[in-house]
């Protein structure tokens, strides 16, 4: 809700500033223009989800699967995965994203505003997660947990008291102790993944964010904006990227539900090592189990997600140099492209959530 001098909160004002009229993702550049993902990164990483849709086809026992990337972009990521997708693999691919259709779009690509429903296959959502617009919590001098509210500027103050599926959120997932403490509420993150998750019908979603997870979620918050590759205040005006990372594990438990794995009784994941991998260390990743987490799912590290599909920073030895020079430099720089994927303090420090949604799982809304 807006009052005549334009205070709301950071929900409403970060759907307007980004996909209302002119908004940031309408933008002609696309983001692309403005920051650097791993799709952007090198072609190496639509390879690994290229052998990532490969595993869950062999999973479901067929050759003819469907790929949907969930927030497209302009098409990188789904053309990328299309081009490198093995001749055998037959793929139908959907494109979801809010911006039209980029001119001269791959016609092999089919665009729309929402995902397809009762498809079996992989649901791969790269940095969408983190731009499903939050609200932001504040607790007062009492310890109370508010809304933070803003103007067009960006200049912040604190509304009302949080109440409601909010209020339960927070506690359940992101609790404020002290005065002063912030959190975003992730609550339509929770809604926009179970509700992606289940439009499979069986196979595997995927979602690869910066993401924190209960017991280690900063004090203050993550809400930042980004702007022709740098760091900016947020201000929702439409000029930059408003965005904050996603507490995943939040999300894991909405998708479990959605895939009708939240009885605990999902079965191995077929994650990037094949049926049932194994969790990771390190990063913000840790593994889920029916113990831990929620069944069907698991988080892991960019770095071993990647290192599981054959993604490795390793340099080619130097005796292959004096073998085929040209063979050597081309694996140098695949060496270079996989280090920047996987790099501590980096593109490797997102975190992967992959969910299974077992044969059966699809339940129409």
């Amino acid at each position: 809700m807006e009052d005549r001098r334009g205070w709301r909160g950071w929900r409403a004002a970060t759907e307007a500033a980004l996909y209302g009229p002119d908004g940031f993702y309408l933008r002609p550049e696309g983001p692309a223009g403005h920051f650097r993902t791993s799709v952007h990164a090198s072609p190496l990483f639509a390879s690994a989800v290229a052998r990532l849709l490969e595993r869950v086809a062999e999973e479901l026992g067929t050759d003819e699967v469907t790929l949907v990337d969930m927030g497209a972009g302009r098409g990188e990521l789904v053309t990328g995965v299309l081009d490198a997708a093995p001749a055998g693999l037959r793929v139908r691919a959907y494109a979801v994203e809010r911006a039209p259709r980029p001119a001269g779009q791959d016609p092999r690509v089919v665009w729309t505003g929402r995902p397809p429903a009762g498809v079996r296959g992989l649901l791969f959502a790269n940095e969408w997660l983190d731009n499903v617009p939050v609200d932001v919590a504040e607790a007062d001098e009492s310890g109370t947990a508010r809304y933070v509210e803003v103007a067009p500027d960006g200049t912040e103050r604190l509304g009302a008291p949080v109440t409601g599926a909010d209020a339960r959120w927070l506690a359940r997932w992101w609790p404020l102790r002290e005065p002063g403490e912030r959190g975003e509420i992730g609550r339509p993150r929770d809604e926009a993944w179970a509700r992606a998750v289940g439009t499979l019908s069986a196979g595997l979603a995927v979602a690869v964010d910066y993401a924190h997870l209960a017991g280690a979620r900063p004090p203050f918050g993550t809400l930042t904006g980004f702007r022709a590759g740098r760091e900016v205040p947020p201000v929702p005006d439409g000029t930059c990227d408003i965005t904050a990372h996603v507490a995943l594990d939040a999300c894991a438990r909405s998708g479990a539900a959605a895939a009708g794995a939240g009885t605990g009784t999902g079965g191995p994941v077929p994650g990037p090592g094949g049926v049932g991998g194994g969790a990771a260390g390190g990063g913000t990743g840790a593994g889920c189990s029916p113990a831990d987490g929620p069944a069907g799912a698991e988080l892991v590290a960019q770095r071993e997600a990647l290192r599981r599909l054959g993604v490795s920073g390793q340099r080619p030895p130097l005796s292959l140099a004096s073998r085929d020079a040209a063979g050597y430099l081309r694996a140098l720089a695949a060496a270079g492209e996989a280090a920047e994927l996987t790099a501590r303090g980096g593109l490797g420090d997102f975190t992967w959530l992959l969910q299974r949604v077992p044969t059966g799982g699809y339940c129409p809304a």
